[in-house]
């Protein structure tokens, strides 16, 4: 194994798998305990037959340190122009597609139709960095959308501590960004060219976003890539070393699940919902107050179960596409929306269920 990798990450990608028996699973879902060997106790095949008790201690755990609040978000595209080759990606360089970015102007209006709907929590997206839309380019689109929100973070290219630390002047609160995949060898043959091919220096910029003084970052794994195990082991000690290393840092974790992904591309081990509902309760058990992000990429039905057993933030009423909460567009997003409900039918669920809906982001209040 390449001895350039870190010792986290080498731990995850060679942590041995035996299948435990029921009193380590019964064990495991009782444990406080963050670590490789729960983990992957809680996502064995026989701990399947355990997924009802997982989800009660995940409820009884989200509830206990997010009370019966969702955090709510919306994303923005910024732009579609893209340098990178992600196979599975509809705004990779070689789709054939329009290519366009918001000015300014646009940016404002966007930021007012999102507002209208009580947004106060925003995500800015982009491609790989190209000359239409770079660093100076997003730097300027978080300081007009800082104008309008408390919380506004970005999900784009790897950057360097002084870039991110100029973002965080400019208004940002926080990073997101997924590694893809913790495999290696897969993770270079699924980024075919562009600067994302570079598979340390993706990996090491979560530690840049920490180090820049941000307040939180947020990791992932694109499940249906590689083995959802796998990539759950290293992805947990992904987070384990960030919490201790850089514990100012705010860490949050997504599960985006490729579902028919622009560019027919075909996930190579397409994880079904009962595992992806096991994968977010065993977080849950083991990082209890971290925040856990679930996307409009999941449909409704799924969305509702998951909220407040185990996931405590989820985006709404969102667009794939550049712009179109000011006017709509038919033009193809990066991934298909599954949950096309409007904020009102999505609050409604979540009110049916007992949950509250937050929109109001405070974090600004206290930031010095």
């Amino acid at each position: 194994m390449d001895s350039a990798l870190p010792s986290w990450l080498r731990q995850g990608l060679s942590f041995p798998r035996t299948e435990p028996s029921s009193t380590a699973i019964e064990h495991a879902i009782r444990s406080d305990e963050a670590s490789l060997e729960r983990m992957s106790i809680l996502l064995s095949s026989k701990a399947d037959s355990y997924l009802e008790d997982m989800a009660q201690r995940a409820h009884q755990l989200t509830a206990k340190h997010f009370g019966k609040t969702i955090s709510l978000y919306a994303p923005l595209y910024l732009s579609n122009h893209c340098s990178g080759g992600c196979a599975y990606c509809g705004f990779a360089s070689d789709r054939t597609q329009p290519r366009h970015r918001l000015e300014l102007e646009d940016i404002h209006k966007e930021c007012q139709a999102l507002r209208s709907n009580n947004y106060d929590d925003i995500l800015l997206l982009t491609g790989e960095e190209t000359e239409q839309a770079d660093f100076s380019y997003l730097l300027k689109a978080t300081e007009a959308c800082s104008q309008h929100f408390h919380a506004v973070s970005v999900e784009s290219f790897g950057m360097t501590v002084e870039q991110y630390t100029q973002l965080a002047s400019a208004g940002c609160t926080g990073v997101t960004l997924y590694q893809e995949t913790y495999n290696p060898d897969l993770y270079d043959a699924m980024h075919r060219w562009g600067p994302k091919k570079d598979f340390l220096f993706r990996l090491q910029a979560s530690e840049a976003v920490a180090q820049s003084g941000m307040r939180s970052i947020g990791i992932g794994a694109l499940l249906g890539l590689g083995d959802p195990i796998l990539e759950a082991l290293c992805m947990l000690n992904h987070a384990i070393y960030l919490r201790k290393t850089y514990w100012r840092c705010g860490v949050m974790v997504s599960f985006p699940r490729l579902r028919g992904e622009a560019g027919n591309f075909t996930p190579p081990c397409p994880v079904g919902d009962r595992q992806l509902a096991q994968i977010i309760f065993a977080f849950r058990l083991c990082l209890p107050d971290v925040q856990l992000v679930l996307s409009t990429r999941e449909p409704p039905a799924f969305r509702d179960h998951m909220a407040g057993n185990g996931i405590s933030r989820m985006s709404v009423a969102s667009k794939t596409t550049v712009g179109g909460y000011h006017e709509p567009t038919d033009e193809p997003g990066q991934f298909d929306v599954s949950d096309n409900r409007n904020v009102e039918e999505f609050c409604g669920a979540l009110s049916e269920r007992g949950l509250q809906p937050v929109f109001k982001n405070w974090d600004r209040a206290f930031s010095s």
